[in-house]
């Protein structure tokens, strides 16, 4: 009776072992040699937003060579995006890269379990419930808007105190693509940092509605410059700005703030500085991640909140451009040396000061930031819409 006690004990044992291992094979993929990475892109690299993604693009090939086939769609409009995500599932890509705002690839990440999805530019937040394969990511960008300011600062300030123009005259232009709360947030965060050293300056903001049109974009820079705006700066997509300020720095002193890409080849007498997003860091670590059979947010240097990643100027995902040293003051590249510094660092909180903000679709619903707005605090989606009272006018 002993004996069959211990054989069933024993069988037992074994029945256990063996789906304790199939379990753990099930639970922890194994490394996989190559993969397949597919790239769906809104526009092409003719843009500066996508040719950031291609630069990230240029950087997997480099790092992991014959070990990643890269696969790409470009000009794949938001509504659109179903055939080409489907073709790069059926080609058998492990990773697909997504930089568009369309709210179908969380639906098809549920039809391709086996395909890790990351999309930038969406609010993941919004979501009760996810796919475990979808996954969100952004850089925050308010950080590289505030040191943007910062040098833009600089400038109204030297204007103001060798009295080029007066205090009244400090006036900041903005050319937004739309009403939206991301763009709202990065011109907020630009002013905020224009105010850090010129306490004097107030915005007008004009809207393109539109994220890359080169006639809309300079129209309303040539609208704001003729409205007596000194700077201008940008959250749309061409150089159209930029040449409505070297345009007309000809006749009058106007400066360009960029976004994106380096302008001052085409605006050497008006451009200070631009900023960028940088995703070379998620496309590394999340492809890194897929080769190794192991979860993208293990692998990625951030900001991490369940599927949802963003990272700022301590983790390189912000990026400053050349600063224009004929063109800036002399002190600027100290004075955005110490903030990034207090960025890295946690210790400056952009959107903070003696300021009550609007929400432009609900003016119930108001922002008192005496008591400080942390942006990006659950999403890696910017969240602050509220237009500053008195100090921004939108004028379209």
């Amino acid at each position: 009776m002993k004996r069959i006690y211990i054989t069933t004990l024993l069988t037992a044992l074994a029945v256990m072992l063996i789906f304790s291992l199939v379990y753990s094979i099930w639970d922890d993929a194994a490394p996989i040699d190559s993969i397949k990475v597919g790239f769906i892109y809104e526009n092409d690299e003719s843009t500066p937003y996508t040719y950031n993604f291609c630069l990230a693009q240029n950087a997997l090939e480099r790092e992991y060579g014959s070990r990643v086939q890269l696969l790409t769609r470009n000009n794949v409009p938001e509504a659109e995006s179903e055939e080409p995500v489907r073709e790069l599932a059926r080609a058998g890509c492990s990773i697909i890269f997504l930089n568009n705002y369309s709210d179908q690839i969380r639906l098809l990440a549920e039809e391709y379990p086996r395909v890790q999805f990351c999309q930038n530019s969406f609010n993941a937040a919004d979501h009760e419930h996810y796919p475990a394969n979808y996954h969100t990511f952004n850089a925050e960008i308010y950080q590289g808007r505030y040191l943007s300011g910062i040098a833009a600062g600089m400038k109204l300030r030297d204007l103001i105190d060798t009295h080029a123009i007066s205090p009244e005259e400090a006036l900041v232009g903005y050319v937004g693509a739309y009403p939206s709360v991301e763009v709202i947030s990065g011109y907020t965060a630009f002013l905020l940092g224009v105010r850090s050293v010129a306490p004097e300056a107030t915005m007008r903001v004009r809207y393109t509605y539109a994220w890359s049109s080169y006639n809309r974009e300079k129209s309303c820079a040539t609208q704001l410059i003729d409205e007596g705006c000194v700077i201008i700066s940008q959250h749309t997509d061409t150089i159209g700005p930029a040449v409505a300020c070297e345009e007309a720095a000809t006749k009058r002193r106007v400066f360009h703030v960029g976004y994106n890409q380096n302008v001052i080849d085409i605006a050497p007498a008006s451009s200070l500085i631009s900023t960028r997003a940088n995703w070379t860091p998620y496309v590394l670590g999340a492809v890194e991640a897929v080769l190794a059979g192991d979860s993208i947010e293990k692998h990625v240097d951030g900001r991490v909140q369940g599927n949802d990643v963003c990272g700022g100027i301590d983790t390189g995902w912000v990026q400053m451009l050349e600063l224009n040293k004929r063109v800036a003051t002399y002190d600027t590249q100290d004075a955005l040396n110490r903030a990034a510094e207090q960025l890295r660092r946690g210790t400056l909180e952009v959107f903070k000061g003696d300021y009550t903000g609007t929400n432009p679709t609900d003016p119930s619903d108001t922002c008192d930031l005496r008591l400080g707005y942390r942006e990006n605090d659950k999403t890696s989606w910017p969240t602050f819409g509220y237009v500053l009272d008195d100090v921004i006018v939108v004028e379209n």
